[in-house]
């Protein structure tokens, strides 16, 4: 039998049934596994994928929508990925060419790498932002925080969402929902009984990656990667919107240093939604 021409392979949804798959793809491209991510990602979104009839993906995708599930205000685009023997070829291209006719009239997202750039201008993406990553052994500096930070617990779930679409713009009930399970804490921060922010930390490989990070201001941003950082024997690494200048400058000074920069880039808005100055890390730059 001819083997059939990368064109002529269909475009399919994934399901949690492709998780092995795309981690298998993760790695081939030398990035980790990231079996836990990939499980949030394709339960909380909608996986897209080319079938490899030799096995495995030829190519992957998840898409995360956000707002009215019949009229989503927004979706993001992440864990673009093309395996290696395929690269090159155009396949990414097809597949980002067919989640964006998928996803009509939404406004759309994603963190691009320099190398992936290129790519989403020639689709129509425009960079609108910039987010820093950056990773490291969080070293307290001794002070006590000005602002109490604690463990969430169920009761806190309406304030937190309430907090958290005025600072992302649109309804995230079915990421913060999750986020119990997902990560391995979640904490918020309070004032006078109010709820000002809160931050989870989610394990990834050796690390425990901080997101989401809504706060009221960068000092109560502190206080939940300070908490963060005092119930965890790991590293901590995180995606921080750049316009943080502050909040960047005290993560290098407790010792997170920076590891490398994506583009945030937008299809149909010339902006993201909400509040930026309330939103500081995204949960991952693959779901926004």
């Amino acid at each position: 039998m001819p083997t059939p021409s990368l064109a002529s392979l269909p475009i399919r949804r994934l399901t949690l049934r492709d998780l092995a798959a795309c981690a298998d793809l993760s790695e081939d491209r030398g990035w980790p596994r990231e079996e836990h991510k990939w499980g949030f990602l394709l339960t909380a979104g909608k996986g897209y994928g080319i079938e490899d009839p030799d096995g495995g993906l030829v190519s992957a995708c998840v898409v995360t929508e956000y707002g009215p599930q019949e009229r989503p205000a927004l979706a993001a685009i992440g864990m673009v990925l093309v395996a290696a023997r395929h690269a090159r070829q155009g396949v990414g291209r097809r597949l980002m060419r067919h989640v964006v006719s998928a996803m009509g009239t939404t406004p759309l997202t994603l963190h691009a790498t320099p190398y992936g750039r290129p790519l989403y201008e020639e689709l129509g993406f425009k960079v609108t932002g910039r987010a820093e990553m950056v990773c490291g052994r969080f070293t307290p500096d001794g002070t006590q925080p000005a602002v109490t930070t604690r463990a969430a617990t169920a009761e806190d779930l309406a304030a937190m969402l309430r907090l958290d679409e005025q600072a992302f713009g649109t309804d995230r009930t079915h990421i913060v929902t999750r986020l119990p399970a997902f990560a391995d804490q979640l904490r918020v921060a309070e004032q006078d009984g109010r709820i000002i922010g809160y931050a989870a930390a989610w394990p990834n490989m050796d690390t425990h990656v901080v997101g989401p990070l809504i706060a009221r201001d960068t000092s109560v941003a502190k206080a939940l990667i300070a908490s963060l950082a005092a119930h965890t024997d790991r590293p901590l690494r995180t995606d921080i919107d750049v316009r943080h200048t502050e909040l960047l400058a005290w993560a290098k000074e407790r010792g997170l240093a920076s590891l490398a920069f994506n583009s945030v880039m937008t299809y149909g808005i010339t902006e993201l939604p909400g509040d930026w100055s309330r939103r500081f890390a995204p949960v991952t730059v693959a779901a926004g």
